[in-house]
Parts: C-alpha cells; structure tokens; sequence
C-alpha cells in the first residue's frame, strides 16, 4: 500500500499534535494536574490524535490487520470528549476565580454533572467501538452501535449546558481578575468549531452517508469539518494557557470569606479554616483525578459542604 490522502493527513496529525502535546504536558505541570484539569485532557486529546494517526500509518505495513483499522477508528470517534473535558475544565477555573468575590448561579456541582455525563458519554462511545468493530470484521462495514448513539446524545446535552454555563458567566466575567477574563474570550471562540466537531459526529454517527463514514469516509470533510475545528481548539487553549498566570497553589485554594447570619447574628468563615490539610487534603486532590472519585465527587460537592459547615460553626458560636 503507498502512501495516499489518508495517509498524509494522519502524517500531518502526528506532525501537528506532537508538539501539542508537549505545550500540553508543560501547562500541565505549570498550572498543575489536579487544579487545572483541563490541561490534562489536552494530554490526553493529543495523545489520542497521535496514536490514532500512528495506528492508521500502520496500516500502511499491516492491511490486512482489521485491530488498526477500528483501533483507529475509535481513537477518532472519542476524541470530542477530551476536548469537551477541557472546555469544562477551563469554564471551572473561571467559575473559581469569579466566585472569590461574587456568587454566581453555576455552582461546581453542575460542573461535575456535566463532567460525568461527558464521561459516560466516553464510555458509550468506547465500548460500542469495540461491538462495531467486531461487526466490521464480519461485514468490512463500519456502523456505529446503540451504544454509540447513546454516547453521542450525552455529548450533544453536555455541548448545550457548555454554551448555558457559558453565556451565564459572562454576565459574571466582570468580577474575574483581568487576567482570567480571556478564558471566557477563548471557550466563547471555540464553542462554533466544537459545534462543527460535534455535527460531523452526529452525521457519522445516526446517518449512513458514507462521506462521513468514520472508516471510509470522504477524507477530505473529515479534514474540514473535524480535524482544522480540532486543530483550532487546541490552538486557541493552549494559547490562552499561556498567556494565564501561575496561580500559587495557596491561592487556588484560597476563597473570599463567607458571610453567614444565624437567629440575627453574622458570623465570618475563611474557608480555608474549612479544608482538611496536609496528606489527607493532597489524597483528596489524587482520588478526585480518577474516574472513579469524578463519579462520586459529582454528587457531593466541596462548595456545598462548607456552607452547611458554615452554618454548623455559626450555631456553636452563637449558643457558645
């Protein structure tokens, strides 16, 4: 097999994406793992574009092995949710700062909601490859599952509460630091070339148009309606990562005093005073950066938790 379409696009990809990942990695460790979770979903999007690529390169040497083939596929199939993730992560920090000093109607709850449907969406989307690419193996026809339906019908939900959560910080982003306002700039510029990125899925996935067929597809629209909207949410994310400032991890964690009125009277909580500390906080930090803890952190969240501790505290001062 020699060298054609599909295969300069998936060169270009790896061309691309490596030095995205390494931009990736390094805001990662500048901004952190577990604070800024949405550079670490880069990581794992870039990742997923290279090994995509690499697998479909193979196929060059192995044409006959039908694992590339759907690996590949899979690999191409997933890959909105990382991007989705990120958004959210970024969408997160915003919500943080702007909440130093204002309340907003976002709560961190509803961001974690909406990371776990991303994440069942991923899910879904996984494991009906793999019953797809069994099919493929029998048939040499590509065809999405149920499962994959599913998982492509949480991503929409998930793009429409992005653009709410969206759209209601905007009429907060005035109480941001100057700094932290280009993130709503930057989720704001994206969200048309996510939507583009999620309708090449939806076609791909509840239709049988055999241009957007994920295996045989017209390469040329993969690469304009998936591959260059990809390309320029990475930019633009990795953009803005760098022009934001390091924030110390004190100051991450550092909230605006709470003003709590209890039978009459006022009580002012740091939240700082709060917060567990030391090894137990950073195990926090680590069991939150897993599936498993996103799961169930999703149903109880820390903002939540200190005003009723709030309010506990107040009523022990006022009968003290």
């Amino acid at each position: 097999m020699t060298i054609g379409y599909r295969e300069g696009v998936s060169i270009g990809e790896i061309a691309v994406y490596s030095p995205a990942l390494l931009i990736a990695i390094y805001l990662s460790i500048r901004h952190g793992f577990g604070r800024s979770a949405g550079w670490m979903f880069l990581i794992i999007f870039c990742l997923a574009r290279i090994i995509g690529a690499a697998m479909q390169l193979a196929t060059i040497s192995s044409p006959s092995n039908i694992s590339l083939y759907t690996g590949y596929a899979i690999l191409q199939n997933i890959g909105l949710s990382p991007l989705m993730l990120a958004t959210l992560g970024l969408l997160s920090r915003l919500l943080d700062n702007i909440n130093r000093t204002h309340h907003t109607v976002i709560s961190t709850r509803f961001f974690k909601f909406v990371e776990l449907v991303i994440m069942v969406g991923l899910i879904l989307g996984i494991v009906g490859g793999v019953n797809a690419s069994n099919d493929y193996v029998k048939t040499h026809v590509f065809v999405p599952s149920s499962l994959n339906k599913v998982g492509t019908a949480l991503f929409i939900v998930s793009y429409i509460a992005i653009v709410a959560s969206t759209i209601l910080l905007s009429f907060s982003v005035n109480h941001a630091s100057h700094g932290e306002k280009r993130i709503l700039f930057a989720v704001a510029f994206s969200l048309p070339f996510l939507l583009v990125r999620l309708i090449y899925s939806i076609v791909s996935t509840f239709t049988k148009n055999k241009n957007f067929n994920l295996m045989t597809g017209n390469i040329t629209i993969l690469l304009c309606v998936a591959f260059i909207e990809e390309l320029v949410i990475v930019i633009m994310f990795e953009g803005v990562g760098l022009t934001l400032s390091q924030i110390p991890k004190d100051d991450m964690r550092e909230e605006a005093p709470v003003v709590y009125e209890a039978n009459g009277v006022q009580y002012t909580a740091p939240a700082s005073q709060l917060r567990p500390s030391g090894s137990g906080n950073k195990a926090l930090r680590i069991f939150k950066m897993t599936i498993i803890g996103r799961i169930v952190m999703a149903f109880f969240p820390s903002r939540d938790n200190e005003m009723e501790t709030q309010k506990q505290y107040a009523q022990q001062s006022r009968h003290a």
